[in-house]
This record gives structure tokens, sequence and C-alpha cells, in this order.
């Protein structure tokens, strides 16, 4: 996997929860030792744990997405 964060986007999209998009990325954590050696690598270079990289990333996702909607509802008004 060349970027993990594009497996964070892909399942953040699909699911549209984190809650269920965090276990099926743990899922896959355990079942792909290459997905396991990139997120520990990405956790590694922004510094954060392993424990809460993905979730991390996940609010952080959520709230860019949140930011998108309120400006093209302050453009429509």
């Amino acid at each position: 996997m060349n970027d993990i964060t594009e497996l964070f986007d892909d399942l953040l999209v699909e699911y549209d929860s984190i809650d269920i998009a965090e276990a099926e990325f743990k899922k896959r954590l355990v079942e792909d030792p290459d997905i396991k050696e990139a997120y520990s690598e990405w956790c590694h270079a922004v510094g954060s744990s392993e424990k809460h990289g993905f979730m991390d990333y996940a609010e952080e996702y959520k709230e860019s997405q949140d930011s998108v909607w309120e400006a093209l509802n302050d453009f429509d008004e």
C-alpha cells in the first residue's frame, strides 16, 4: 500500500461511520502485514500512536468535510 491515508479515506467514504471504518481498518491490520507495516510507518512519521492514529486521522477528515459543507452553505446564502 503506497499511501495508508488513501486506505483511510476509502474506508471513511465507504462506511460513512468512523466507528465502523475503524473496525474494518483494525480487521485489515490483522489480516494484512503490509497494511500493518505502512500504518506503523505512517504513525511514526506523523507522531501519532498506533492505538489512536486512525481515529486522529478520521476526526481531522470529518472536520475537513464539515468545513467544505459549511463553506458551500455559506456560498448558497
